[in-house]
This record gives structure tokens, C-alpha cells and sequence, in this order.
């Protein structure tokens, strides 16, 4: 399912004054037809090297504005699935090389890939733990967030019943083993906040590692970044922060 050739991609490194031995792939989110490169990118990856955990923004693969607004994909393929979670996995591939432990974190529809990733990758690929943040879950439950389902699946396979299947994450939580810190927001006007409570039901459901948290109000597409969403769903950093201590060598846990 997974075997075409890698495609093109970026990598950003944002490393930490300090010597750390954890990682961290970035993905941002922008529906699987762009990339929220700043807010979900770049400010991303500077807040994880000023709190000593190197990070690494992909750009991968997607449909793009044009593509997706005219259709153009009945004709010619783009960018589609499974070219992101390819990107993704030549990235966990290359900096799994340097680091003990490699994470991936991913927002909105970069959070599906994260999952993808998390369920479907060999296990040489996967990574150490994942943190999908408002999330894009289910492509076959009601809540379904059709743009980034049409994004990554292109005109012809957008309704294929078994392809959105294989790839609503809730319906494979018994494949991802990795701890997982999952957040969102009751009140997020993009992606309906059923797609986190189903992730954590199935997860729960399946007895796998994770910590869930849902703030009342915050929104969507606010990243790291305190202006974009309020005091209560910001604290997210914060709590990551304590969170992802358990994968940390002895002295980096000090820091």
C-alpha cells in the first residue's frame, strides 16, 4: 500500500543550544493541500530548540490550491496519498540516524499523518511517540473534515469506502504503540472536535499510552503561538513540556 517513491521534500532544523538526544519532525497542518509554514512550522520549531529538543519542519508533499480548486487531479495524479506518509517516512529515516529518541508532531491534517505514521510505518520508521495536535482522525465518521480528506486522496479515491476506512485513524489505534499526547479544543471551527474524542476512545478502547486533553475554547490553527488562541488552550506547551520528560536521557531531564 505504501510503495511508491518517496517525493520531493524539505527538512528545517531548529537545534538547541545544548546537546540533546531527542528529535522532534514537525508537521504542519493546511488540509493536505498546503502548509501552515509558520504558524505550525517555523515558530514551531524554535520553541522546541529554546526548550532543548532539536526539531525538523517537513514540507511534505500535497495537493496544493490549484490542484485542489480545479480538479485537476481527474487528470493528471499530483500530489496524493501515500506521498506525504512517504515524505514522512524518509525524514523519520534520515533523523533516526542522529538521535536516540524521534518524535513527530504534527497539526490539523499534519496530525493525521503523524497517526499514519504511528499505525503504518515499519517499526524502523515509526516514531518514538507522537503528538498530534487538533487533529484530523476519522475520513469516514460524520465529522470527517472533507477538505483534507479530498486533499490527500485526490478526486478519484475521496469516496472509496475502503480507502477512507484504512485511513479514519480511530478504526487502527490497535496498530500504534507509541505513547501519544493528544490535544484539542471544544470550540475549534475547522476541524470538529469529535475526530480527538474518537482518537482517544479507540486508544483508550485499546489500552495504548496516552494522555488526552481538551480545552474548552481555543480554536484551530494557533500552533505555539499565544496570540492566536486563548490563556486556557495555550497551556498545552506547558504541559507537552512535562510530558515528554519521560523519553529524555537523565540529564536532559534536569535541564
Amino acid at each position: 500500500m505504501w510503495s511508491m517513491a518517496v517525493q520531493a521534500q524539505r527538512l528545517t532544523e531548529y537545534l538547541p543550544a545544548g546537546k540533546t538526544e531527542i528529535a522532534v519532525v514537525v508537521c504542519p497542518g493546511g488540509s493536505y493541500c498546503w502548509l501552515s509554514k509558520k504558524y505550525e512550522g517555523s515558530e514551531v520549531g524554535k520553541w522546541l530548540a529554546d526548550n532543548g529538543i532539536a526539531a525538523y519542519v517537513l514540507e511534505y508533499p500535497t495537493a496544493g490550491w490549484a490542484a485542489f480548486a480545479f480538479h485537476t487531479r481527474w487528470f493528471y495524479r499530483g500530489h496524493q496519498h501515500p506521498d506525504p506518509l512517504n515524505a514522512l517516512s524518509d525524514a523519520m529515516r534520515q533523523i533516526k540516524r542522529r538521535y536516540q529518541t524521534v518524535g513527530a508532531m504534527g497539526f490539523s491534517a499534519g496530525g493525521h499523518l503523524v497517526l499514519s505514521a504511528a499505525a503504518y510505518l515499519p517499526e524502523e520508521m515509526k516514531p518514538d511517540f507522537i503528538v498530534p495536535v487538533y487533529p484530523v482522525v476519522t475520513f469516514s465518521h460524520p465529522a470527517v473534515h472533507r477538505r483534507s480528506r479530498r486533499g490527500l486522496l485526490g478526486e478519484h479515491r475521496w469516496h472509496d469506502r475502503a480507502m477512507c476506512d484504512s485511513l479514519s485513524m480511530e478504526r487502527h489505534a490497535d496498530l500504534i504503540d507509541c505513547p501519544v499526547f493528544l490535544i484539542n479544543c471544544k470550540d475549534d471551527p475547522v476541524v470538529n472536535y469529535r475526530n480527538s474524542e474518537l482518537m482517544d476512545s479507540a486508544l483508550t478502547a485499546n489500552n495504548k499510552p496516552h494522555r488526552y486533553i481538551q480545552y474548552a475554547t481555543g480554536g484551530h490553527g494557533f500552533g505555539t503561538t499565544p496570540e492566536r488562541t486563548t490563556a486556557e488552550a495555550i497551556q498545552w506547551k506547558e504541559k507537552f513540556l512535562q510530558w515528554y520528560k519521560q523519553f529524555a536521557p537523565k540529564d536532559q531531564k534536569a535541564q
